[in-house]
């Protein structure tokens, strides 16, 4: 496994509280663009809070990753709220920390609520988020949060090679979204961007199979203009990578809010799929991580 992933499954980054994963990225971005084919304009800081956008080249098209993750905000007498959509099973270990110190402690339901079992109370607000173990092997990779990093490992391998194009690291996909509207109108109207790719992770399901490529989305609870999937669809084709198909009924992404957004911008969903969705225990085949992120490099030249 790379030792890349690795470092971008071990931060914490739950929605709304996504700075420390948007310092690490610039970061590694400052480190790393000297060596990458183009090196990019970069634009980040307060005015677009936690979010990151990395223009190479001459671009036509945006790809997509969120940074958040699901978690839980500390409520009253031990009671979890959730952020976003997690499971916790049977129980999940939580961590984080409050002005006391740090917290390791045990998730569990009751009556529909979910409680933590610290033996101290833990202070309001307080953010907690999955422990992280992570599992590797050859084929397959089990952790938390490979939604969405494994979208932002692709993203950042996609960089050292993409001429022109454009990458965004986008924040509060997993609870409401919130940072696609301005977002969207930033790439629109100062590169005229009308085409996104949106690079997520999706399920294992009775048609979306481990070790058979990267995922299209043909729909989720939303529809990409047809025209648009029909050229990707051929693009994809051309490029000899391995992909599969998804047609469902629910589910979404970053793509929903450029879908609903005043700009005339196409969108498709190009994914990892995975199994046990929200939970510690996430799990997908490296071997299709790596083949998302040949058919983005590919899309991203021919689009």
């Amino acid at each position: 496994m790379d030792i890349l992933l690795k470092e971008i499954l071990e931060i914490n980054s739950v929605s709304s509280d996504e700075s420390r994963m948007a310092s690490f990225l610039l970061d590694l971005i400052l480190k790393r663009r000297s060596s990458w084919k183009v090196s990019p304009q970069i634009y980040s800081g307060e005015e677009f809070h936690d979010n990151i956008l990395l223009v190479f080249g001459n671009p036509k098209t945006a790809a997509f990753a969120h940074m958040d993750t699901v978690g839980f905000s500390v409520r009253y007498e031990n009671q979890l709220v959730p952020i976003g959509g997690p499971e916790i099973g049977d129980g999940a270990w939580l961590q984080g920390t409050d002005l006391v110190g740090p917290i390791r402690c045990k998730a569990h339901e009751k009556d529909g609520n979910v409680f933590h079992d610290f033996p101290r109370g833990i202070q309001r607000g307080t953010m907690l988020s999955f422990e992280q173990q992570i599992k590797a092997d050859n084929e397959f990779i089990e952790a938390a949060y490979l939604d969405n990093r494994l979208g932002m490992y692709a993203m950042i391998r996609l960089c050292e090679t993409l001429t022109d194009g454009i990458i965004v690291f986008s924040t509060y996909e997993e609870h409401g979204g919130g940072s696609m509207p301005f977002l969207t109108r930033f790439i629109f109207e100062n590169w005229g961007i009308r085409q996104a790719l949106v690079a997520d992770v999706t399920w294992i399901t009775e048609g979306v199979h481990f070790n058979k490529g990267a995922v299209i989305s043909m729909r989720d609870s939303f529809i990409p203009r047809k025209k648009f999937l029909d050229s990707i669809l051929e693009l994809a084709e051309a490029s000899g990578v391995p992909y599969q198909l998804e047609v469902e009924a629910y589910g979404g992404s970053d793509g929903r809010e450029i879908q609903m957004s005043p700009y005339p911008v196409d969108w498709c969903f190009i994914g990892v799929a995975e199994e046990n969705p929200h939970t510690p225990q996430e799990k997908a085949s490296l071997k299709d991580v790596e083949d998302l992120i040949k058919l983005y490099q590919y899309l991203m030249r021919n689009l």
